[in-house]
């Protein structure tokens, strides 16, 4: 069985609704472990002082998620300084030690998104997709040779009822399993819209 690290990106998770209830239905999951990186680093990442304990973490999984609210079109911050500490430090300063032994591991995003599915297309209030909103971190799974799956996305997060966040979640759980179980082929297409039923 394949091991599944999702690292949690979200700045107040006690505050969190969507992204609380995906990581708690995925904790559930064999060979699912989730990290919820903003307790571990409070007041931020460091390349000497975590890199090297992050990068084993990584290492040691085989496959990743980045786990996080949109915010202001974006990653929370911790994501950003996360990706200058660690992949900085894996791919272009430890990289036979490090980086070689991250290549090739299949990255997907996880993605909550305060708005309608409709709001994330050209000519829509927030003008972009959302895969071209994720498109620094795709770039990025490619630098890394990473294999960049499918996002899930999770829209209208902090307007949902519970019974559709409950479905939510079970949709989530349900994505990790048949992930775990695929070759993980790279995808490009816009990502499914998750519309609860009201």
């Amino acid at each position: 069985m394949t091991k599944t690290l999702i690292l949690l990106f979200h700045p107040d998770l006690a505050h969190s609704k969507a992204n609380a209830a995906l990581a708690a239905a995925a904790a559930k999951l064999p060979a699912v472990e989730v990290v919820d990186m903003q307790a571990i680093y409070p007041d931020g990442i460091d390349m000497s002082n975590d890199g090297e304990c992050e990068a084993l973490r990584l290492i040691e999984s085989d496959r990743i998620v980045l786990q996080f609210p949109i915010q202001w079109y974006s990653t929370p911050s911790l994501l950003k300084a996360w990706q200058d500490a660690v992949l900085t430090r894996m791919f272009y300063i430890a990289y036979e030690p490090e980086g070689r032994m991250f290549e090739g591991t299949p990255l997907m995003v996880a993605a909550t998104a305060g708005n309608v599915p409709d709001a994330y297309r050209p000519g829509g209030r927030n003008m972009f997709t959302m895969n071209a909103l994720l498109a620094p971190l795709q770039a990025t799974a490619h630098r890394c040779g990473l294999p960049w799956a499918e996002p899930f996305v999770l829209y209208q997060a902090d307007k949902l009822a519970p019974e559709a966040l409950d479905a939510a979640a079970a949709e989530y759980v349900a994505v990790l399993e048949r992930w775990s179980v695929s070759n993980t082929a790279l995808c490009g297409k816009e990502p499914e819209p998750r519309r609860a039923a009201q």
